[in-house]
């Protein structure tokens, strides 16, 4: 940015050409100030930038693996499986799995498995396919998904969804009125230092460069967003990670909660996760640390069956005992399932998350007519919204809508 006035008179630009400098102006700025990752962040970002895409393809591989529910990569019992059943494997495994390791498109495996010649060969594929992980070291002398496994899993997940996140203005934030550093944009102000670069308004900024007939940008052309408060708030998102759950499902919840930590987490807001089927098999109280998040979310596997009673309790007990804003977030493809009187217990421990001062919202995929039944009376007595998504794809984006409801 040039320090000195120009005397020179400039044409006011046209809409497009208004824009096209918006764009640049906006491109120059984020460069400048990205959101910085801590630990694995960095690692992720700088594993971006230094491995090829067949590096990366390797994480989608495990990635893929952990979401379908596979224990171990094991060429003879693939095969085994392959040739026994190919619907079968092929449920079990999923297609990109299958072509990864063997190398052959899943319909050719499918139209070519009953033939002796084309048998030998696909053995010898998966085999070398299988080695490949090995000698990479991203699985054990057991075939068992390891340590590095896993972080590249982690690696190609975030890549994945980082790109999908939407802005958050899509959906709107509602904010208090009083002012703070981290809130939603108000009116333009004066730039000063100290004052954050997402916080420049670039079209006010560019509006008065203009005005001023400045053919650069000065510093006392710079507008920034005066910001305003929102309260505190403690997020739980919980997964159900029953075995109707695996592969697409799954691996789009994961998204979705990499999203939403994302996002909340830059607010400035803690997140928390749990992940159940016929238990709680994980969780972590609400945290700033997106890197713990984002691992935690990586591993998840599914299988069994779904038990939202005990889950609830568990979210009940991780919220701090503030007056702060308290939301649970259900993702869920099914009923409970677990326990005696199953339905009449969830309805139960969702008057207790209300009365603990709780909101809880529902995500249901596929849910029956049944199953939405069920879910209106758990979000009514919570005071939460009931989301019924139509294409998994779109459950980061509904997520993200439901978080900037409460906040």
């Amino acid at each position: 940015m040039q320090q000195g006035r120009s005397k020179k008179q400039v044409m006011v630009p046209s809409d497009t050409a208004v824009k096209l400098q918006e764009e640049k102006l906006e491109e120059a700025f984020e460069i400048s100030g990205k959101l910085k990752l801590d630990k694995i962040g960095e690692k992720l970002m700088h594993s971006v930038l230094e491995n090829d895409k067949e590096t990366i393809d390797k994480g989608k591989v495990i990635k893929d693996a952990i979401n379908q529910g596979v224990g171990a990569f094991n060429p003879d019992i693939m095969f085994e499986q392959l040739v026994k059943s190919y619907k079968i494997a092929e449920n079990l495994y999923g297609q990109k799995i299958l072509r990864a390791i063997s190398g052959y498109d899943a319909s050719y495996i499918d139209r070519n498995i009953k033939i002796p010649e084309f048998q030998r060969e696909l053995k010898d594929r998966l085999k070398e396919g299988v080695q490949k992980l090995k000698d990479d070291k991203l699985i054990d002398k057991e075939g068992n998904i390891n340590e590095a496994g896993i972080e590249l899993a982690t690696i190609a997940l975030y890549i994945e969804e980082l790109d999908n996140i939407s802005p958050k203005g899509d959906f709107g934030e509602r904010v208090h009125k009083k002012t703070s550093v981290y809130g939603e944009k108000g009116e333009a102000k004066l730039f000063k230092k100290g004052s954050r670069y997402k916080d420049i308004s670039v079209r006010q900024t560019l509006k008065i460069a203009v005005r001023r007939s400045h053919e650069n940008i000065i510093t006392e052309d710079i507008r920034v967003h005066e910001r305003e408060s929102r309260g505190k708030t403690y997020l739980v998102y919980a997964v159900d990670a029953s075995g109707s759950m695996r592969g697409s499902k799954i691996d789009a919840a994961k998204k979705a909660g990499i999203a939403l930590a994302y996002k909340a987490i830059d607010n400035k807001d803690n997140v928390g996760l749990i992940v159940f089927n016929t238990d709680v098999k994980s969780k972590i109280y609400p945290t700033n640390d997106f890197d713990l998040l984002l691992k935690e979310i990586a591993k998840v596997r599914a299988a069994q069956e779904t038990n939202i009673v005990d889950m609830i309790k568990a979210a009940i007990e991780m919220f701090p005992n503030e007056h702060i804003t308290k939301h649970l977030i259900i993702l869920s493809d099914a009923l409970p399932t677990i326990g005696k009187n199953p339905e009449e217990d969830t309805l139960k421990e969702a008057a207790n998350a209300k009365a603990a001062g709780i909101t809880i919202s529902i995500i249901g995929i596929d849910l029956d007519a049944h199953g939405k039944k069920l879910a209106k009376k758990i979000v009514e007595i919570s005071q939460g919204r009931l989301y019924i998504a139509k294409n998994i794809e779109e459950i980061d984006k509904i997520i993200l809508e439901d978080y900037y409801s409460v906040v």
